[in-house]
């Protein structure tokens, strides 16, 4: 497997890595808290601006982690790079263009998202040293492709907007040929992205299959 995913320069990469962006650690975490808080104190501008700080990390996290860092010693992530850079300018035209728009009631869908996005902050930071990846060794979240992954699954559960099918793409994509690789290679916080990416995907599309409104949560029988 580690022809797939070699996890030991991925160690030494996540290393220098974490090294070289403190303290991006903690603008990370600003922005993750930040979009929370906006999908819950919505404004005019909450969806742009929280789909512009999506494209930054998005963007981060391809050009930055994938072709600087991850690239030179592991060829597939330039491809991976790219692909989440078109993730990213896909946000980033829900900036100028919205096609999605955060903030939901509490419902089943919202509470798997809330699940999703603790798990991207909370469960990879506390579930890495029992694993015996303690930091520098982490994945940061909204940083590193995987905790972002699984973050931007939960918010499109907190969305009620149906999510354009073009922005699950590139997401279970990751969740797949990331996700399978690293788990196989002892990276075993990631079998929550892949819970992330096919369940959310499944459930994001049941739900806007369901739910055939523009506004989903007009629909009085999506309450629990």
């Amino acid at each position: 497997m580690n022809a797939i995913f070699p996890a030991e320069q991925f160690m030494n990469v996540l290393i220098k890595y974490n090294m070289a962006i403190w303290p991006m650690h903690v603008v990370a975490y600003i922005l993750g808290i930040a979009i929370l808080f906006l999908v819950v104190k919505k404004t005019k501008y909450s969806s742009r601006i929280s789909a512009a700080i999506l494209s930054f990390l998005w963007l981060w996290n391809g050009i930055v982690f994938f072709l600087f860092y991850f690239g030179p010693v592991f060829n597939p992530s330039y491809f991976f790079g790219g692909l989440f850079v078109i993730q990213g300018i896909l946000f980033l035209g829900s900036v100028i263009k919205p096609r999605l728009l955060f903030g939901s009631e509490l419902n089943v869908y919202s509470v798997v998202g809330i699940l999703f996005i603790a798990y991207a902050m909370v469960g990879y930071p506390v579930l890495g040293p029992f694993l015996g990846h303690s930091y520098p060794f982490s994945a940061p979240f909204g940083l590193t492709p995987c905790p972002t992954n699984v973050y931007t699954f939960g918010l499109f559960l907190l969305s009620n907007k149906k999510i354009p099918k073009s922005f699950l793409i590139i997401p279970l994509l990751w969740a797949i040929f990331g996700g399978f690789p690293a788990v196989f290679a002892g990276m075993l916080e990631d079998i929550g992205l892949i819970v992330a990416g096919i369940f959310g995907t499944a459930i994001i599309l049941y739900r806007d299959w369901k739910y055939q409104g523009e506004e989903i949560w007009d629909s009085p029988a999506a309450q629990i």
